[in-house]
């Protein structure tokens, strides 16, 4: 009796344990065939700052700033975040308590500068400048300089202490200094490539001029290795630094081929730089813009390869194809050395067009076919004493290094002994002007 009733025992727990296995495949089976629950969404740029309280004085700026709403929607934008800390240290430095006060006007383009248009994670960024959205003239948007040498930093001044924090419409990169927005004195102070510029120009007092927040300027800055070309450094840097800067702010796809006025000036007349955009943007045919259109609050830089000397009247024909039968004749003259000293000089300078007219009138095929002796003459009675810009000239007779007169008609245009015209007038150099005209002036008979 007693085996029997182990057996039934036994019977019953594996009858238990059959169903219970059999309930078990049951529901594996219909796990398998459920609706697998969908993942949690991903939090925005916006709620991963407010959940953190590390970004709470940085949420409270988005707010006030009127750019939390922006930074919670479906765009897509990478963050770099200053934490509290990052806060604190700008609020000390601007003497101020706290966002509190601070304007939404002053906050907005600070945090816009934060932001880039588009999701770059770490491993996607490289060395080089991006534009934020912060705005600038023109609208442009103000660059930001990312260096990925060793760990991330910004402008050289801010790190990146915490890469890819991954939200639902972009990605947060935790900083530890605020980024202001630079401008073209602050881009330049920011490059180690540009410290032979910026204390050249610190030297020369013209830090000031380039950081005022209200200018509009265009800065052809030379690299180090760029000045490390110079054979020797002038006692005065001023006039040269100066002859690197336009008074107006000149994208790369806004400069034309031509000649454009600097800040540097000779007799008070701002000194000209001549731009060539056939292939690249090339200046005084010496210059390579090697990168362009480095944005700041007050203006553009546009990297060069060489720098730019004040040119003298020989300089400017030189620098300028159109003048190369006119540069070959001064330099068959022997007048180079001459018209390259102190002057003034004003020169009325005939391009290649016109000198192609004169050799047909004179039956030969170009300046090989003309002396010296014959080119002399005819090249000093283009050339007057004196820095003549447009502005100063009266119809009436002025007189020539050659010694002859040459006839002068100022009305709606200039012309010179009723023939030529002045095609370009007040081309600027350090030793004179420079007039385009249109065909060549022949000295009277003596």
């Amino acid at each position: 009796m007693k085996t029997k009733s182990n057996f039934k025992t036994i019977f019953t727990m594996m009858a238990v344990i059959g169903i219970g296995m059999l309930t078990l495949a049951s529901c594996k089976k219909d796990d398998d065939n459920a609706t697998p629950m969908p993942e949690p969404t991903a939090k925005s740029i916006t709620q991963i700052a407010s959940a953190d309280p590390q970004f709470s004085i940085l949420v409270q700026a988005l707010t006030k700033a009127d750019l939390a709403n922006t930074l919670n929607s479906a765009g897509t934008f990478t963050v770099f975040a200053p934490t509290n800390a990052a806060f604190n240290e700008l609020f000390a430095k601007l003497k101020v308590t706290g966002i509190d006060q601070l304007s939404a006007e002053a906050l907005k383009p600070i945090l816009l500068y934060h932001v880039l248009g588009s999701k770059a994670v770490s491993t996607g960024l490289s060395s080089g400048y991006v534009s934020t959205l912060s705005p600038a003239a023109g609208n442009r948007y103000v660059s930001l300089k990312v260096d990925v040498t060793g760990s991330v930093k910004l402008n050289n001044a801010s790190t990146v202490t915490k890469a890819d924090v991954m939200a639902s419409n972009g990605v947060i990169h935790v900083i530890n200094q605020v980024l202001l927005p630079p401008t073209v004195a602050d881009i330049a102070a920011a490059n180690s490539n540009f410290s032979t510029l910026v204390s050249a120009v610190s030297g020369a007092g013209l830090l000031p001029a380039l950081s005022d927040p209200a200018a509009s300027l265009t800065v052809f800055a030379p690299t180090n290795a760029a000045f490390a070309k110079l054979t020797s450094t002038p006692s005065d840097l001023k006039p040269i630094l100066l002859y690197h800067v336009l008074g107006s702010t000149v994208y790369a796809n806004q400069v034309a081929t031509g000649y454009a006025k600097t800040l540097s000036t000779f007799q008070s007349k701002p000194m000209d730089i001549y731009l060539y955009t056939a292939s690249g943007v090339k200046i005084n045919n010496s210059a390579n813009a090697v990168l362009a259109d480095v944005v700041g609050t007050n203006g553009v830089i546009h990297v060069i390869d060489n720098v730019l000397l004040p040119p003298s009247v020989v300089d400017i024909a030189i620098s300028n194809s159109n003048f190369s039968i006119l540069v070959s004749a001064v330099v068959k003259a022997g007048l180079a050395g001459e018209l390259s000293k102190t002057g003034p000089f004003t020169v009325f300078a005939p391009p290649n067009e016109a000198f192609q007219k004169l050799f047909t009138a004179l039956k030969v095929s170009g300046i090989a076919d003309l002396t010296a002796e014959q080119l002399t003459p005819i090249l000093l009675y283009h050339v007057v004493a004196g820095n003549n810009v447009s502005s100063g000239l009266t119809s009436g007779n002025i007189t020539s290094l050659g010694g002859g007169k040459i006839s002068v008609n100022v009305g709606k245009a200039v012309v010179l002994n009723n023939s030529s015209n002045v095609a370009y007038a007040d081309v600027q150099g350090s030793n004179g002007v420079v007039h385009v005209i249109d065909e060549v002036l022949l000295p009277p008979a003596k």
